[in-house]
This record gives C-alpha cells, structure tokens and sequence, in this order.
C-alpha cells in the first residue's frame, strides 16, 4: 500500500486516558493514535469506540515489538497488535526502529539500532514478520537519540530508504525527532528532508521537549517549539503527509493551551483546524 492511498487524516492528537474527554470533544478530529499495548482488544476502551463508531480512525501504535533486535519477534506481540487493528477498525499499524529488549533483558526505553547491514537484515526479518500477520499496512517510526552506535555503515536517510524499500512499509515520521537528532548533533534538520522518501510518510508525529545537561530530551511533555513548527513548515514545502498528530504523555496543560497547539500545528501545516 502506498501512502497515498491512505484517507487524509489531518491534524491529531494521540489518545490517553487522562485527556480523553478532550479529545472525544473535538469537533473536527478525524484520526487519533492509541499505545497498542494499553489496549484489550476483546474490550477497548468506551471512549475509544466512541470515537470509532462516529468515523474517528485509530492508529494502534506499537511500544514493546522490538523489530530492531537480534531475535524474531515476539508472536505474541505480534498477533495483539494485530487483534488492536481489527478491534479499532484501524487504517494502519505503527512501530519502531528500535529495540527494547536483548537476551531476556528488559531495557524500558526504546534503543537506537546500529545503522549497520547485520542490523538492517535484523529490521528487515522481523518487518516482513510483522507485515505478513497484520490486516493492516504498517508504519515503522524512527526514534530520537541521545547517541549513535559506532562504525556506521549507512548514513540515516540512506538506512532509512533501503529499509524502506526492502520491507515495503511505510514511514511515521516524528517531525521532533528529527528536530532533537538535528540538535544533539549540530546538524540542519530540514537536511534529512531531502534525503528520505517523503512519498512514503503514513503520518507525522509532532511533540514538545526540554534541554537538560546540554541535550534536548523529546519528552513529550512540552508544549511544541516553534523551532519543530517551522520544520513542518519545511516538510510541507516538500511533501504533505497524510495526517499529523500531537503526542502528550505528562504534564497535560489546560484544554486551552492543547487546542492552540493543535491549532498552530494545522497553520504550520496548512490543515483544516480541528478545534
């Protein structure tokens, strides 16, 4: 499936229990994302069908697959993402490049993946795993770093595009990401634009973050820069993906100050408000 065969989903936010009234009250939302893992697919949250029933559509967003580790992934796993989709009525699934865990440890966190051929082939394998379970086309978001593995053997956009290319999956792009990643490395942002296959972007995320200790952490828990506003300018400029979508995860400011991000998302973007 290509991106744009995908509805447009214009401006969301990412669903969580603690604003759920928030955003069920939106008058023009027309997509929101859910962590798959908090969802019991047999029996999703009544907020959560609501918004389904009234035509809302729910990305699933995957936390714990690991796709970027050294084993197969988990079936388990798997098949709860997939359960999540058909329960939802979702468009598309979402996951990360990245790894969480690593010989039955646990990390916590979502960890980079060496831009390496023996971890591109790791990627790829489990990718493909993943796809050939899902009703749905899948997503694969690269994440913010605080550091890179040594030896590289790809440049990111190059990784990105081969991984792309070989798994046939499409793209989340988090548009604070490649903000903090530009940031923390002294580099351009809009540079890494030019270099991924912007044809192949499902969606964006667009989130706030903090500085500490000489690092921009992508907390989540910030309200949105202007820094990472422009860069949607600048994707824009380049290619209109389908759907951006807020994420908030702690710190839940008013209604007020949610709604004006969500509206200055959709100016920088060009999209219909949907407050």
């Amino acid at each position: 499936m290509a991106a744009a065969d995908l509805p447009d989903l214009g401006v969301g936010i990412g669903w969580r229990p603690e604003i759920a009234g928030f955003v069920g009250a939106l008058p023009g939302l027309r997509f929101t994302e859910v962590i798959a893992e908090s969802v019991h697919p047999a029996h999703p949250a009544p907020d959560l069908l609501a918004l389904r029933d009234r035509g809302v559509r729910i990305v699933p967003h995957g936390v714990k697959l690991s796709l970027g580790g050294a084993g197969p992934v988990a079936a388990e796993r798997v098949a709860h993402l997939a359960a999540c989709a058909e329960a939802l009525g979702a468009p598309l699934v979402s996951e990360h490049i990245a790894f969480v865990r690593a010989g039955g440890i646990e990390a916590g966190h979502l960890l980079p993946v060496p831009r390496t051929r023996a971890a591109l082939d790791a990627l790829t394998a489990n990718i493909r795993r993943t796809q050939a379970e899902m009703p749905v086309p899948l997503a694969v978001e690269p994440i913010a770093t605080l550091f890179d593995w040594p030896d590289a053997e790809y440049t990111e956009g190059d990784f990105l595009t081969e991984l792309l290319e070989r798994t046939g999956a499409l793209l989340l792009l988090d548009v604070a990401n490649v903000y903090a990643n530009a940031r923390n490395r002294g580099e351009d942002p809009a540079a890494l634009l030019d270099r991924l296959p912007l044809d192949r972007i499902a969606y964006c995320h667009v989130a706030g973050g903090s500085e500490e200790g000489g690092r921009y952490h992508d907390t989540h828990a910030a309200a949105v820069p202007p820094e990472v506003l422009d860069l949607i300018g600048e994707l824009c400029a380049r290619h209109r993906p389908p759907g951006l979508l807020l994420e908030r995860d702690g710190r839940y400011p008013p209604a007020g100050e949610l709604q004006a991000e969500l509206d200055a998302i959709a100016a920088a973007s060009g999209a219909r408000a949907v407050t």
